[in-house]
């Protein structure tokens, strides 16, 4: 929904800047660093509108970019805590049956919150 809403305020946009355009057809001079010219003002208004889309488009672009690559580096950390996090449950395990085979009889276990146990005397 806020896609389409984007597309009708940007065509609203697009369609003042049209009209506004077509209103103020009289040539102008633009001064340029290295010298002037005659252009007609829609010609003028138009331009300025494409480089301020284009530029606003390159920001946006170099934004998702980097959103995107920040993103895969989040991924990746949290991939790789993943497997520590399997290979110290697996540890977890193994030293539970070690101590099970040790004849760990005598050991009272105790539940806590995280519904893991732990061995006390």
């Amino acid at each position: 929904m806020k896609i389409q809403w984007t597309l009708v305020v940007g065509l609203i946009f697009a369609l003042i800047i049209a009209i506004f355009a077509t209103v103020n057809v009289d040539s102008v001079q633009v001064n340029y660093v290295f010298g002037e010219a005659r252009w007609p003002l829609i010609l003028v208004i138009l331009g300025s509108v494409l480089i301020g889309f284009i530029i606003s488009f390159c920001f946006s672009a170099f934004r998702m970019y980097g959103g995107k690559r920040q993103t895969k580096a989040v991924r990746k950390d949290l991939e790789a805590a993943q497997v520590l996090i399997n290979e110290k449950d697996a540890e977890i395990i193994r030293l539970k049956n070690e101590l099970r085979e040790q004849g760990a009889s005598a050991f009272i276990t105790e539940e806590i919150s995280g519904g893991d146990k732990i061995q006390k005397e």
